[in-house]
């Protein structure tokens, strides 16, 4: 009987020790992402254009509330959360407009970024309204153009990331293709033009990539979350062409943001 109970007492303290250092270990995590002090930049499809919840305060920048990194900030409470993401931004933009949030205590930074100085809302405009033969040359320049400049573009942007946040981990997002092929889209873009703008989403974000890993940044790949929910889909996460709100078109939806982004946000940081 005695030893009974000592075994019985000695599980106890067993148990008791595990539990502790358990909740221990859940306590220490909880502080470690609550003591995050976390800047969001990029443009729309940070800002989350498309999800609709915009903040009034942003004006044209449209942060809403469903875009990936408020979602992320309201579920893991950081130290601190900067969101100057901003519908619209090019390089250009980030460097002038969106780093003074950043300092040396920036634990974290997320940011897309490269779509618009490569063009992608000139190379869908021209596909929906001209030609196909026009339209492919346009995705060219567009693929010429990631190249030629956007790698010396991207370098500046990161470069003065680095410069303000030293000791930030850094996750750059890619794009989603707009399209899946062969589905259930019968009138519209020809599934030649589809395939070539999903080819240029794959050429802007192979520069992203490469550029990000130079910079010692963790490169964030969509592609395969938005599979099966591309346009033509029949379950899109992303705005289809929309005449009476353009600036939401090719843009994901709040289930983009968080089926789509979050998860690979989550993963990356």
């Amino acid at each position: 009987m005695k030893m009974s109970r000592l075994a019985a007492l000695s599980s106890s303290l067993l148990l008791g020790a595990v539990l502790a250092l358990t909740g221990a270990a859940t306590a220490s995590a909880a502080t470690s992402v609550q003591a995050v002090d976390y800047v969001a930049l990029g443009d729309s499809y940070s800002s989350g254009v498309g999800s609709g919840s915009y903040d009034s305060a942003s004006g044209g920048c449209k942060r809403s509330t469903k875009a990936y990194p408020a979602l992320w900030a309201a579920a893991n409470s950081p130290a601190s959360f900067s969101f100057v993401a901003c519908s619209g931004a090019r390089t250009g933009d980030v460097k002038a407009n969106q780093l003074g949030p950043l300092n040396s205590s920036t634990d974290l930074v997320s940011i897309s970024i490269g779509g618009n100085d490569a063009g992608f809302a000139d190379v869908m405009t021209t596909c929906v309204l001209q030609s196909e033969a026009t339209c492919l040359n346009r995705i060219a320049t567009a693929r010429s153009y990631v190249d030629t400049t956007l790698p010396g573009n991207l370098d500046s942007v990161y470069s003065a990331i680095q410069a303000k946040a030293p000791s930030a981990r850094v996750v750059v997002f890619g794009y989603p293709h707009f399209y899946k092929i062969g589905g259930s889209c019968v009138v519209g873009l020809s599934d030649k033009v589809r395939s070539a703008i999903n080819g240029a989403a794959d050429y802007l974000n192979a520069a992203t990539a490469k550029r990000a890993a130079d910079h010692g940044f963790t490169y964030a790949d969509v592609v395969g979350g938005f599979t099966g929910h591309e346009i033509c889909s029949g379950s899109a996460w992303l705005h289809s062409l929309n005449w009476l709100n353009i600036g939401e078109s090719y843009h994901p939806t709040a289930a983009g943001q968080s089926g789509g982004y979050l998860p690979a946000f989550n993963s990356a940081a």
